[in-house]
């Protein structure tokens, strides 16, 4: 099993950006969606170690805390931080999955076509320690 946590804001995974050179299109990753994947990828470098990559099927959990808005009220505040408020608006988890997996692509994996199914917990909260986290685990076959 892996486990990688990231601190700061979460970042999504945007949409991508398209160019044409000549008659050629290219799609490209927003720059901030570029350079928190970069981080990501950096963390779990780190977290890896010497350790070879995963192998086989593996389940992924991502934990991802976000930022109380601060135009929030106190008992707004503490409804959220105590999980009877949760993150409904934009951006999706999916988005965060995305953004995630593809960074931990040929660090903790090989691919995200390995990613055979989710395990709990999954989904997005509120805390005062905004971050994200990730475990990724081989399923025994």
């Amino acid at each position: 099993m892996v486990r990688i946590v990231v601190e700061g804001e979460p970042v999504a995974q945007g949409r991508p950006k398209f160019s044409t050179r000549g008659c050629v299109m290219r799609a490209f990753d927003p720059p901030e969606s570029r350079a928190y994947k970069e981080m990501v990828k950096l963390v779990a470098r780190v977290q890896m170690g010497n350790k070879p990559m995963l192998e086989g099927p593996l389940s992924l959990s991502v934990k991802v805390f976000r930022s109380v808005p601060s135009s929030w009220s106190d008992s707004r505040r503490k409804m959220a931080l105590a999980r009877q408020i949760l993150p409904t608006t934009k951006p999706d988890l999916e988005n965060y999955c995305k953004g995630t997996t593809d960074a931990l692509e040929g660090v903790v994996f090989k691919n995200d076509s390995q990613i055979v199914a989710h395990h709990w917990p999954f989904g997005k909260w509120y805390s005062n320690r905004p971050r994200i986290e990730i475990e990724v685990k081989e399923i025994e076959q």
